[in-house]
């Protein structure tokens, strides 16, 4: 999680990982030995270019979306030079409606090898990607659980005859 733990108001370059809930939408996959070249996702993917960056400057119409490199706005590249970016699920987070300045490029990725914390993305193991075994469900950040519809909390209704 973020170097900053988690925020209940996410703001651009905090650091923290945003409280909400957060569902993977698609992933950009480079093929190297900690991750198959074709991994078993269950989502829309594609291998990442050396041109995919992600726009991270407040206040462009382009704030939080993909972007073509070379870019004349704030950007991250998503061609990394390191492992961090060789799977990297891109999320819903700040995504409809998107707020300036709310938090960009909150993805799912590998960990670092001593799994120090990330600038607010979620991050995993090269070994778990590997094997498969990253969720890629929704995600609740620090939100309860709501329980299941109508349930309430309650126990079952039981009906004596």
């Amino acid at each position: 999680m973020g170097r900053s733990a988690v925020a209940t108001f996410k703001r651009e370059g905090d650091g923290a990982t945003p409280r909400c809930r957060m569902v993977p939408r698609a992933a950009l996959v480079r093929g190297r030995p900690a991750v198959p070249a074709r991994p078993p996702l269950p989502l829309p993917w594609r291998p990442v270019r050396a041109a995919d960056g992600w726009c991270d400057a407040p206040g462009h119409g382009l704030y939080n979306r993909y972007v073509k490199r070379p870019a004349s706005m704030s950007h991250e590249a998503l061609a990394r030079g390191d492992a961090l970016y060789d799977v990297v699920v891109i999320t819903d987070h700040n995504q409809s409606p998107r707020v300036q300045r709310g938090g960009s490029a909150i993805f799912l990725h590998i960990a670092r090898p001593a799994m120090t914390p990330t600038e607010g993305c979620l991050a995993f193991p090269a070994a778990a990607w590997h094997r498969a075994m990253v969720p890629l469900g929704p995600y609740l950040i620090g939100v309860p659980q709501r329980p299941a519809a109508g349930a309430r909390g309650r126990p079952p209704r039981v009906r004596h005859r």
